[in-house]
């Protein structure tokens, strides 16, 4: 018996060290076959490296700060110590500073695409190429709204040009390089993927950026993010981070947005951009129920402003925009980028939702003025009722420093939990209408709550510090 154990024993032993062998050899050929399908990037950056420049640019001694500066146009809003644009400025002496950037050559000619804010406030602009060769450069347009710009140098001969992608056809989960000088390291080559596309980043109304886990950081602004195929995809711009550095969160700029300014730069300097001349918010879930839609899309007009396009067509506040000129407008900040990038003076069809009805109107696009834009509405969350109102007296008026067309109740009190604070109901909001209603007093006010039953989403519109809003709040029993 003892031997019959023994053998077992040595048995088992021998089969768990034959199955761990055959373990290690299944992982070791997995790892082989996985690093043969690596891309093997170093003929496509030997190829690509010469169309990525150093910018390095003199600030006058008024714009001079220490550190790390915010772009223009990022400064003071929440995100700031979050999303940085990575520009990095290095004190020079007590006149003047200098900041350090990247482009791309996107013609033989000198032409070079960089972002708006590494060259905006410059006094003078450098250009170094890949040969060490040294120009300096003229800004020929730039554009705040998607902080690009355009730049050019003279007298290099013909130059190397970067092939121009197509951004809708990059997918999540694509390789790509990013080349630019972080920290003044000229021709840094960092690889990852796309680890999203559309994100929002509040930088403006024409947030659409590529995100990627690709390396870049300050210095990086206004360089190139390729394919695999070496086509420039996006434009490096933004980075989340806690540290001003890298963390494997960045974003680029789509290069078909930069498509559509760049010949407008080139030509005029700056851009022109079609006018529709609404307030919009997004649909949330909760919206899309009290609006009567069969999905959560679209963009909610908010406001029409008087005079514009959008009032002479005849849209309407609640109206919701689901198609504009061919084009599906699946989300809210879609809008604004398809209406801009419109001809001025061009008829076309807007699909929309109304009281649950599709509707269609002919609008003509006009320009869009310096302080013209197709703003977004704050957004708020919704979910039932429980908020005191008083009328809207002209002191409260002036207090609020709202348009003698604004009428309403002014909201004193939310309850805590109630389903007015959840749907994002603050005190001084004004109560404008309910379900399309006007609310002209706490009378009208009562009158709109009586009617509802448990369960019914209301739709309410209101003011906040002036500016017009939806929300939409489910009633409950304890909500009445």
């Amino acid at each position: 018996m003892k031997n019959d154990w023994f053998d077992t024993r040595k048995t088992e032993h021998s089969s768990g060290f034959l199955l761990l062998i055959g373990c290690l050899l299944l992982l070791l050929s997995t790892g082989a076959e996985a690093a043969v399908t690596l891309p093997d990037l170093v003929p496509l950056v030997k190829r690509l490296k010469p169309v990525v420049v150093n910018i390095s640019t003199t600030h006058n001694p008024s714009a001079q700060k220490t550190g790390k500066i915010a772009p223009e146009g990022f400064a003071g809003r929440p995100l700031d110590e979050l999303f940085r644009r990575f520009f990095d400025q290095i004190p020079q002496d007590s006149q003047k500073s200098r900041s350090l950037g990247s482009g791309v050559i996107i013609d033989a000619a000198g032409y070079i695409l960089t972002n708006n804010h590494v060259v905006a406030d410059a006094d003078d602009i450098l250009v170094r190429l890949q040969d060490e060769r040294e120009f300096a450069a003229k800004v020929v347009g730039k554009d705040s709204k998607t902080d690009l710009a355009l730049i050019r140098i003279e007298g290099a001969g013909t130059l190397p040009v970067a092939q121009m992608g197509d951004s809708d056809q990059a997918e999540v989960g694509s390789w790509v390089i990013a080349i630019g000088n972080p920290f003044g390291l000229e021709a840094t080559v960092t690889s990852g993927i796309i680890s999203a596309k559309g994100r929002i980043i509040g930088s403006g109304p024409y947030d659409n950026f590529l995100q990627t886990d690709a390396a870049i950081n300050p210095g990086n602004s206004g360089g190139p993010l390729f394919n695999l195929d070496g086509a420039v995809i996006g434009i490096n711009t933004a980075i989340y981070s806690r540290s001003g550095g890298n963390m494997g969160i960045g974003f680029a700029i789509p290069v078909n947005m930069a498509k559509s300014v760049l010949e407008q730069l080139k030509n005029h300097g700056h851009v022109t951009r079609g006018w529709l001349g609404v307030r919009i918010q997004s649909v949330t879930h909760e919206l899309a129920r009290a609006l009567g839609l069969d999905k959560r899309h679209g963009a909610l007009v908010a406001s029409v402003e008087t005079g514009s396009p959008a009032q002479t067509a005849g849209i309407q506040a609640g109206d919701v925009v689901v198609r504009f000129d061919g084009h599906e407008v699946g989300q809210m900040n879609e809008l604004p980028t398809i209406v801009a990038e419109t001809p001025i003076g061009k008829r076309v069809r807007v699909d929309l939702i109304r009281e649950g009805k599709t509707l269609s109107l002919d609008v003509v696009v006009a320009e869009m003025k310096e302080k013209a834009t197709e703003t977004t509405a704050d957004k708020g969350d919704a979910s039932s009722f429980g908020a005191s109102v008083r009328a809207l007296t002209p002191d409260l008026r002036e207090q609020l420093e709202l348009d003698e067309s604004v009428r309403g109740v002014v909201v004193t009190g939310v309850e805590p939990g109630s389903s007015a604070a959840t749907a994002g109901l603050q005190v001084k909001d004004v109560i404008s209408e309910i379900n399309r209603k006007p609310v002209r007093d706490v009378a009208d006010f009562r009158r709109a709550l009586q009617g509802a039953k448990s369960g019914d989403a209301l739709l309410i519109l209101l003011f906040r510090g002036g500016e017009p809003l939806y929300l939409a709040v489910q009633m409950t029993e304890s909500g009445k």
